[in-house]
């Protein structure tokens, strides 16, 4: 399964990534982003690619706008209109390689952006993937990250580790009745916000499950 760089300057902000073609397309479209302190690089989203690419859709994996500006740290206070601006525009350029639905997802703060963007515009996915959703900052269980959950009515797989310090398994099943659309809570037993991709580990088995998890939500076409 071919990957190659991909790249849209046409649109502002730019869209810049790696794009996964399979070997037998199923035409639908599955946009994969970062978290904070990451890029379209991480382990996680690269071996997520491969397997959702293994299975047909064709992904491209996007660096966020705030990451294409600069090559490391997290996001600043204001970056998020323009980032869910650079996922909107992502949406659009695999739009043009899979004509079929078109899938979101992401990892903690490309999760989150990319959940209020669905919020803002049901219509741009059939279906959400949000990894380790950071529900609050670790140890600030007061701040909760849900103001836009009660507008969100994509279909949406959390998939949430049992030691992640942004939510805790009860926090998040709370969190998931606040949303009117389709949910499904996957639990990862063992493993924090990294959901086990942590330096060399990489814990592949749950990616399998993600898929079957997926398919189970009400999506349309």
């Amino acid at each position: 399964m071919p990957v190659r760089e991909f790249s849209d300057d046409a649109v502002d902000p730019k869209v810049h990534g790696f794009v996964h073609l399979p070997d037998n397309p199923n035409g639908d479209g599955f946009v994969l982003t970062h978290g904070a302190g990451s890029s379209a690089a991480a382990p996680l989203l690269v071996a997520l690619a491969e397997m959702l690419s293994a299975n047909g859709f064709t992904v491209l994996r996007c660096d966020l706008p705030y990451r294409q500006f600069k090559s490391f740290g997290p996001p600043g206070p204001g970056d998020g209109a323009r980032d869910r601006a650079g996922l909107k525009n992502a949406l659009a350029a695999l739009k043009k390689m899979a004509p079929g639905r078109l899938f979101l997802g992401g990892h903690s703060y490309g999760g989150r952006q990319s959940s209020m963007l669905c919020a803002e515009d049901p219509a741009l996915a059939s279906a959400l993937l949000l990894l380790s959703y950071p529900l609050h900052p670790p140890r600030k269980p007061e701040q909760q990250r849900t103001q836009h959950l009660p507008d969100l009515r994509t279909p949406t797989l959390f998939v949430q580790g049992t030691r992640d310090p942004f939510g805790s398994i009860a926090e998040m099943e709370r969190a998931l009745k606040m949303i009117p659309a389709t949910t499904k809570l996957m639990v990862v037993e063992g493993v924090g916000h990294d959901l086990g991709f942590k330096g060399k580990a990489r814990n592949e088995e749950p990616l399998a499950t993600v898929l079957v998890e997926l398919q189970k939500l009400e999506v349309g076409s």
